[in-house]
């Protein structure tokens, strides 16, 4: 699969206005239908042993989670994992940080879904001093040659980056710390990060610019508008996915029908 003509997102470029659906009628329909699809495409990958990742990366409360949850559920749970990625372990920081995300690559016929992932590397570890300047410096050609791997033994990687607006993120902050059941998503790690938005959104430009490849090209997602976004990232998924990829169900096998024929005798 290539994907050259895609060009290399910038944050300044999205237009974080269009799109907007003007009714729940309309986006669930457009949503359902995108979700059957993305079932098809997942029995078309258990059926052929094809492997996916899908990343995902964006804002605090850019509505990553959201996105997984549409993403995910309608698609059968045997062949779909969803990786939640924080900070890490004891055991993992004595080991390269790219060994923690080898244990959890797909299996043959099976997606890997990333909440976070290993740009961390060159986001949040960057910015806030947790990898020395000679680390995320040299993690950008690391991170190409690994998804190089990946792509050259099969696997599919789509990559996500979930753009959201700091007047948008402060009123889903202060809806998240007004509802009990949201509280517990809201951290002074979030209003810290918040602090440093211009540092982000200067090395969010630099990994969109250094790791967007023919074969792994970043999407960035405008996602002011939850609707939006959520079927966006379905369609760019479908579309990254069933590429090249016959999605038809597979033909009877001749043993079962003909032990089937057998039975109805």
């Amino acid at each position: 699969m290539t994907s050259a003509t895609l060009p290399v997102p910038r944050l300044a470029d999205l237009d974080m206005k269009a799109h907007r659906f003007v009714d729940k009628g309309a986006y669930q329909k457009e949503l359902e239908k995108l979700q059957e699809t993305i079932l098809h495409v997942q029995q078309a990958y258990w059926h052929s042993r094809r492997r996916a990742i899908i990343v995902f990366e964006g804002w605090d409360a850019a509505g990553k989670g959201g996105a997984i949850r549409r993403l995910t559920e309608n698609l059968d749970p045997r062949g779909a994992h969803v990786w939640p990625i924080a900070a890490p372990t004891a055991a993992e920081q004595g080991r390269h940080y790219l060994w923690r995300f080898w244990q959890r690559l797909p299996e043959p016929g099976t997606f890997a879904i990333f909440d976070r992932s290993w740009y961390g590397r060159v986001l949040v570890e960057r910015v806030e001093g947790f990898a020395k300047p000679h680390e995320w410096r040299r993690a950008y050609d690391e991170i190409n040659e690994f998804e190089r791997l990946l792509t050259d033994d099969g696997v599919r990687i789509v990559k996500l980056f979930l753009h959201l607006s700091p007047d948008e993120q402060l009123e889903r902050f202060k809806e998240r710390l007004n509802n009990p059941y949201k509280r517990w998503k809201l951290t002074a790690e979030d209003l810290r990060n918040r602090d440093r938005r211009g540092e982000y959104e200067q090395v969010i430009d630099e990994m969109f610019a250094r790791t967007s490849t023919d074969r792994s090209p970043w999407v960035a997602v405008p996602a002011d508008a939850k609707w939006h976004a959520r079927v966006a990232v379905l369609r760019h998924v479908v579309s990254a996915l069933a590429e090249g990829v016959d999605v038809a169900p597979p033909p009877i096998d001749p043993a079962v029908k003909k032990a089937m024929e057998k039975l109805l005798k």
